[in-house]
């Protein structure tokens, strides 16, 4: 099983990848990629015809002069691999998702860059008696920023002895590659939000707005010195507690007043679930800090690095998920069309938020 690789766009039509060079600047029917075998034999895609792309009776089926090898009910066998490895312990992606800090791509493949604005603190409340007096004019400043719009995906291949297997004993497809694909997927967007790995591509500017940043590595992310490992054997629960205070304080000084979500490396997730004290029993360090007012949740994060724990303030002019397409599986022709192999492939991206000023929502306590 190949690792998920991720392709590409940038300003100016510049790409890089085969995947991106194939889909670049176009607006692909996905139906198209998911060609099936109907019940005489011939293929099929599925198009949608008009309307909310979200209601199944607004889509319809069509003949296509193309080769086909799955039919209808094993393209759902691999989309419920895919839902099912979704569901598994991989939480700062499906944490955006949960609380709704989405922006949705209306052309997913037709979208290399996605153009965002900041702007800057403007105008100021006048105090007079009469209020004639003209006040001081001004206007907020608008600065452009761009964001290379990636394809994470994932090659795999079934069988074809297996899949004739399959169908002439009537068992269901074998989707360990498609899991183990999907997996994949999820990893890497969890590498993006959370190691020290930059995703840029063509001219970034003096603060590099125009380059992926994770929660661990953008530019302007508040930085606080971690007191002591919450592992090491000196750490108490008292001392845990004041370092989320203090990063919470961080925040606070950048006029970022919540709400938050905590999250902590792997070797930190047992450490927490210990008692606060010997004279309350009974009570954790978890439960403490969850009494801390703003933090709505911890979670542990295993792509996280070690000794490094991030408190994010949940809301969209902090972080979001630019979201093109969701997690699917394609069919994928290569050399000439003679080779039919899959593809698992999402166009999603994670977009960490400052203002003009650098004032950030995210504090890093490493």
């Amino acid at each position: 099983m190949e690792q998920a690789k991720v392709d590409l766009f940038g300003r100016g039509g510049q790409v890089q990848g085969d995947v991106a060079q194939q889909l670049q600047g176009l607006s692909i029917n996905l139906g198209s990629m998911r060609p099936f075998v109907g019940d005489d034999g011939r293929a099929y895609e599925t198009i949608l015809k008009s309307g909310n792309p979200m209601i199944p009776t607004n889509y319809a089926t069509r003949p296509i002069n193309t080769n086909a090898t799955l039919r209808r009910d094993e393209w759902k066998q691999l989309d419920d691999a895919i839902l099912e490895v979704s569901r598994q312990r991989l939480g700062g992606v499906q944490d955006l998702i949960d609380k709704g800090l989405i922006f949705t791509l209306g052309n997913a493949m037709g979208t290399t860059v996605f153009e965002w604005h900041d702007v800057s603190d403007a105008m100021e409340a006048s105090l007079t008696m009469d209020g004639v007096t003209r006040g001081m004019g001004d206007r907020p400043e608008y600065q452009h920023n761009y964001l290379p719009i990636p394809i994470i995906h994932v090659d795999f291949e079934i069988n074809a002895r297996v899949l004739a297997s399959s169908r002439s004993l009537g068992n269901p497809l074998d989707t360990t590659s498609m899991e183990r694909a999907t997996r994949r997927i999820l990893e890497m967007q969890e590498s993006m939000l959370f190691t020290n790995t930059t995703y840029g591509f063509g001219t970034t500017d003096t603060r590099g707005r125009n380059s992926i940043y994770s929660y661990v590595n953008h530019p302007d992310r508040n930085q606080v010195a971690l007191a002591i490992n919450w592992n090491a054997a000196a750490a108490t629960g008292a001392l845990i507690v004041a370092d989320v205070l203090a990063i919470k304080q961080a925040s606070l000084n950048n006029l970022h007043f919540g709400p938050w979500m905590l999250y902590i490396p792997t070797a930190y997730e047992t450490v927490i679930d210990g008692d606060y004290d010997v004279t309350t029993p009974g009570t954790t360090i978890r439960e403490r800090i969850l009494k801390i007012a703003g933090i709505s949740g911890i979670k542990v994060i295993d792509f996280l690095p070690a000794n490094n724990v991030l408190l994010v303030q949940m809301t969209s002019d902090v972080v979001r998920l630019i979201r093109g397409m969701g997690i699917q599986a394609v069919q994928w022709q290569t050399e000439g069309k003679f080779i039919t192999k899959y593809k698992v492939l999402t166009i999603q991206v994670p977009q960490i938020r400052s203002d003009q000023a650098g004032k950030c929502g995210i504090v890093h306590l490493a």
